[in-house]
């Protein structure tokens, strides 16, 4: 027979933000945000189980908790929208676009009966009858008692640290012209606050909302229930020999079950001392049977026990119950949903129990705000302790809201997630500089981290500085155009530190760097320099510019400001008599003329193009051929430095980066370590961020460079896959600071990657006290982009010559290739 659902529907009406049944119950309902899954520590997994047994023992008695989670099967929706997006991120939104992912939101409603409330049962749910509104709960100071402690609960909760509650008013709990209130959301399954469609339920052929096909399964009855349980579960596919991996102990019918599903838990606070009695009552009748069946001498055992328990540690008594409401619209997926569930019940070592008969009762139970109404006779007697055991603790990956940022994966599915590592955490307080560390062997999916890292900070206006040793960041700069500074035969690397651009002068900064060259040039690295040699340079400098303001004709550059010291200064210094102990001007000479024309490296600081270094956005500089060099080396990396000094302190308000990959180890060899430590120490004064990578674990512990400085003030510490380090990993956490949760983390890293995709993890710090796991995964645009593999270089090479040099071009036609098979 068919109910209009009006006629039947418990809720009578929403009012002052709550929800009042038929029956005169009324009901509180937060909206939570929960910690995001695989990144609490077994301790904080026990603190926050501990917040949750001091929230729920101040509600008052004659109260239901009922938290329900929805996880709905959901897709990335790409933004083909901005017009700003350049051609790697149009295509990164075309990867990702449908990606499935499983959306989470989390709701809490308390529930407050009304005295002398009659119990329900299968045989008596309101599902069957109704009642009119009690006497209490018309009463405005009973009704104020009430919300009062749910303030209270929600501010224990939060005072955790590890939830926001927020609670919802009228607007949301109702329906609108354009959006459907949390009532109507449950009762037709819908997926979406817009989509307001009314369907029949039917209750006759199992479960069915609509076109949903529904199981029901239930954790109802003692018997079913796991042998121990706690407020954490070992997770075997992250964890290893060395590190157990924890996530919460009913994660599995949460997060971790890939089917649209409602995880609805209770929590039924009785009268206690009542509990006790009718428990004191049970015992006894037991023990008066006991000597009739083994049975019963078990189960006065068990309710002696628990007796025991409540009394001497003075736990508070509950009813609970636990069930997943699992749907789908296809019938034939029911079998499989069915696997997937029981799978995860028996992870936790519980039984299901598929609910036929009493799933209409149960399912009606869960509308919100009808919560009191639950058939007693499905919920188990235990304690807060215990209950509280089997509640929901996580959610999925979030993204930030900063504009900062770049695109990583979630764990779980790969979803796109907005992750800021700069500016955020500073704001926050969690981080007090933006440096990096990044820590990584060869094969870890380590460059192809840091071009992703640097392609996204690049496309948010930040001037990029890279200093390279293997050609990692080739593909990117031809990409973005940038300017890519190498030595080989043919084309030696070339500089003009002489050269000021228009609109700059030559500040103290711009004099020191020349000075520091200079000196770097003439004398060797144990050689000192005497007071008056520094200022015969200083002097030299000074008046070769004067020249030059005058004689616009001049070029400035290395050769011009040698023949200005022979032609111009020597006479200068000839007539003041200063001795050649004081400034040995032709050993001066004599030692810079390889540099000079027609020297043997005159090309090294007479360069007449790429001069614009100051408002070039992305340089880099590729050491690889030159890195052993005793004399181009220390004067390629004095001019880096000078050219990120330079951006750092010119360019007001700019995000500025400097990427040092293996090439820190050459510039700490060749007395560069001072140039270092102050910037990592000062570079985040300037609105700019230093970032070093590394391959080896030995080269850090043995650098004290990297000990002292570059850790110290990088609170931004990235690590790829460190399984080869497993066994010795304690060195690596010791120097690092990392914690046993960042430990477990780590080594949890690509543990058990999803075989169908092509993707390597990511561990990420954040001073210590943010610690994540991340995919980074791409387009095969970018990948192409990023690839250091010679023989996809030659490709991407081969395919931009068929378009005129342009790489964009050459990339997508070499990706539509590879898609289509050729």
């Amino acid at each position: 027979m068919e109910k209009v659902i009006d006629d039947v529907l418990p809720i009578m009406d929403v009012q002052y933000d709550c929800i009042l049944s038929k029956q005169g119950d009324v009901t509180v309902v937060f909206k939570a945000e929960l910690p995001e899954i695989f990144t609490l520590s077994d301790q904080e997994y026990e603190a926050f189980h501990q917040s949750w047994i001091k929230a729920i023992k101040i509600l008052p008695k004659f109260c239901v908790f009922h938290k329900q989670d929805w996880f709905l099967e959901s897709q990335y929706k790409a933004d083909f929208t901005r017009d700003d997006s350049s051609f790697l991120s149009r295509s990164s939104e075309r990867f990702f676009n449908e990606r499935p992912f499983l959306d989470h939101s989390c709701y809490i409603m308390i529930t407050k009966k009304p005295a002398g409330r009659k119990n329900s049962s299968s045989l008596f749910s309101n599902l069957i009858r109704s009642s009119l509104v009690p006497e209490e709960t018309l009463k405005a100071q009973l009704l104020q008692d009430f919300i009062d402690s749910t303030g209270q609960f929600k501010r224990i909760m939060e005072d955790s640290g590890f939830v926001k509650l927020t609670r919802l008013r009228n607007d949301k709990l109702k329906s609108q012209s354009r959006n459907i209130g949390l009532v109507e959301q449950y009762c037709f399954l819908s997926e979406s606050e817009t989509s307001f469609v009314y369907k029949d339920i039917k209750f006759n052929e199992g479960l069915q909302v609509g076109d949903k096909h529904c199981q029901l399964f239930t954790l109802g009855d003692a018997a079913d229930l796991p042998a121990l349980c706690g407020s954490r579960i070992n997770y075997d596919r992250y964890s290893t020999d060395k590190t157990k991996f924890s996530v919460g102990f009913a994660s599995t019918l949460g997060q971790l079950l890939s089917c649209n599903h409602i995880y609805n838990q209770y929590i039924f606070i009785e009268d206690a001392q009542k509990t006790i009695q009718k428990l004191e009552s049970k015992r006894l009748r037991l023990q008066s049977l006991s000597a009739y069946s083994r049975e019963n001498l078990i189960a006065r055992d068990a309710t002696n026990d628990f007796l025991n328990e409540a009394i001497s540690q003075q736990r508070l008594p509950v009813k609970a119950h636990f069930n997943v409401l699992a749907w789908t619209s296809d019938l034939q997926e029911l079998k499989d949903i069915k696997n997937k569930v029981s799978s995860a019940l028996a992870q936790m070592d519980a039984a299901a129990k598929q609910e036929t008969v009493g799933a209409a009762q149960i399912y009606w139970a869960g509308i919100p705000g009808n919560a009191a109404d639950f058939p007693m006779n499905d919920t188990f007697d235990t304690f807060t302790e215990q209950a509280v055991c089997f509640l929901n603790m996580e959610t999925g990956y979030k993204s930030s809201l900063s504009p900062m940022g770049i695109r990583l994966g979630d764990r779980l599915t790969g979803k796109p997630v907005h992750v800021d590592i700069s500016d955020e955490p500073v704001k926050i307080g969690i981080c007090t500089n933006r440096n990096k560390f990044i820590l990584g062997p060869s094969g870890s999916g380590k460059s192809f981290f840091t071009n992703h890292m640097v392609r996204s900070y690049y496309e948010q206006g930040t001037h990029i500085v890279l200093v390279d040793v293997g050609h990692s960041y080739k593909g990117l700069c031809d990409m973005v155009g940038g300017y890519y500074f190498t030595y080989d035969e043919k084309n030696p690397i070339r500089f003009n530190p002489f050269y000021i651009s228009e609109g700059d002068s030559l500040d103290t900064e711009k004099k020191e760097s020349i000075k520091t060259l200079l000196l770097a040039l003439w004398k060797k690295d144990d050689e000192t320099f005497n007071r008056s040699e520094y200022v015969a340079l200083s002097n030299s400098l000074q008046l070769y510019y004067e020249k030059l303001k005058i004689n616009k004709d001049i070029f400035p550059c290395f050769n011009t400001f040698y023949e200005f010291l022979k032609d111009d200064f020597v006479p200068i210094l000839e007539s003041d008599k200063v001795k050649d102990k004081d400034f040995d001007v032709n050993n001066f000479l004599y030692v810079l003329r390889p540099y000079y024309k027609n020297g043997e490296f005159d090309y090294l600081l007479n360069a007449t193009e790429n001069l614009e270094l100051l408002n070039e956005r992305f340089i880099v500089f590729e050491l690889d051929n030159i890195k052993d060099h005793p004399i181009l080396f220390p004067v390629v990396t004095i001019i880096i430095m000078e050219v990120f000094i330079s951006k750092m302190r010119k360019l007001k308000g700019i995000r500025k980066m400097i990427l040092i990959e293996e090439a820190w180890k050459a510039i700490a060899r060749e007395g560069m370590a001072e140039y270092i430590k102050y910037l990592f120490k000062t570079v985040r004064k300037f609105f700019g961020e230093a970032i070093v990578v590394t391959q080896e674990v030995e080269d850090i512990i043995s650098s004290p460079v990297v000990k002292q400085a570059i850790i110290n003030n990088s609170d931004c510490k990235i690590l790829l896959d460190q399984s080869k380090y497993q066994n010795k990993f304690d060195q690596i956490q010791e120097l690092l600071g990392l914690t046993e949760k960042e430990k477990a983390l780590v080594l949890s890293v690509n543990k058990s990657n999803d075989p169908d995709k092509k993707y390597k993890e990511v561990f990420i710090s954040l001073g210590g006290m943010q610690s994540k796991v991340y995919r980074t995964e791409v387009s095969l645009e970018e990948y192409l982009a990023y690839t250091t593999e010679e023989s996809e270089k030659v490709k991407v090479n081969a395919y931009a010559k068929k378009y005129d040099g342009d790489i964009k071009k050459g990339i997508a036609a070499l990706a539509f290739d590879m898609r289509n098979g050729n």
